[in-house]
């Protein structure tokens, strides 16, 4: 098939696209290279797609409605797999225009060619932001998401209604992937493995926010890309979908350092610091709809992915020093 990817040069994107290739689908990689974090790795990702067959990467905004629109057209895409987006909880409440324009617009932009290209199937990343701060775990999918916590959080719920009006008037199929803290190998500078494990190879403190009274559901990429992959090719599904992509298992923030310190062999310095706005306390997913209806089935316990991960930025900092 031809298939539309959507922030490709990004972690779950440059991912999912290898793995369409490696099934033999035609991708079109579709990404603005912006500057939220380092742009070189954002460019190591895409170097090593478009050494690839069949793969055709463009540069462009998602507020770019003329681009896409001549994109669409020429591809007739089957299948769109929309994963770009402005990410990052708390970058949001610094740069809140960021996400209206690449979130809500962009997502609006993506929806309206897909309806007027006839697209069989999107799926669309939202994330598990949407259940706010939610005392109920784990956080399932009928679970009321009407008290975000942040301003990503609300455009997020947002692409979900909007996708929910959209194939309810023009008759395609979405699937929306609640996404749980991926973490692995050519991940994103932003996230807490991440800056971690770069404080603790230069010997400097890390922080670590609600004095380390915090739960995540770590999810490894390959995990979720197998998730991702099932949402746009399975047989079954309802006209629009919502699935928790989650590990099932939330880690004590405390026991994730533990093993990250021993994967790079450092002992960490730490710096207890209170709870930062837009944060919450646990994220803990039920994949029970996502087993049944997907066949997912997450396999890689912490230790093993934050292992893999070591050693891979270990090697990524050689390669870039």
């Amino acid at each position: 098939m031809k298939i539309l990817v959507t922030g490709s040069a990004g972690f779950i994107g440059s991912h999912v696209a290898h793995e369409l290739l490696d099934q033999g689908h035609e991708v079109v990689g579709y990404d603005n290279f912006n500057d939220y974090y380092d742009v070189s790795l954002k460019g190591e990702r895409h170097k090593s797609l478009i050494k690839r067959e069949r793969f055709n990467g463009v540069r462009g905004d998602l507020f770019n409605y003329e681009l896409l629109s001549y994109l669409f057209e020429q591809h007739k895409f089957e299948l769109v797999c929309h994963l770009a987006a402005q990410a990052g909880v708390r970058y949001s409440i610094e740069n809140p225009f960021a996400y209206e324009q690449a979130n809500l617009n962009g997502h609006l932009n993506i929806l309206e060619c897909c309806r007027k290209s006839e697209v069989k199937r999107l799926v669309y990343a939202s994330s598990s932001s949407v259940y706010g701060g939610n005392k109920k775990v784990p956080f399932a999918e009928s679970d009321a998401v009407d008290h975000p916590v942040s301003l990503y959080a609300a455009t997020k719920k947002a692409n979900e209604l909007m996708t929910h009006c959209y194939t309810h008037l023009y008759g395609f199929q979405s699937v929306g992937l609640r996404f749980f803290t991926v973490y692995g190998p050519w991940g994103r500078p932003d996230m807490a493995y991440w800056l971690f494990a770069e404080a603790m190879l230069k010997g400097e403190e890390i922080k670590v926010f609600n004095n380390g009274d915090m739960q995540r559901d770590f999810t490894y990429i390959d995990d979720i890309v197998s998730g991702v992959v099932a949402s746009l090719f399975v047989e079954g599904l309802e006209q629009c979908e919502l699935f928790n992509l989650g590990n099932n298992r939330p880690e004590q923030l405390m026991d994730m350092i533990s093993v990250l310190s021993q994967s790079l062999e450092v002992e960490p310095k730490m710096k207890m610091m209170p709870m930062q706005p837009g944060d919450v306390h646990i994220t803990y997913a039920d994949i029970s709809k996502a087993q049944s209806k997907l066949g997912y089935k997450p396999e890689i316990r912490l230790e093993d992915g934050l292992s893999k991960f070591a050693n891979w930025y270990k090697e990524y900092l050689r390669n870039t020093v």
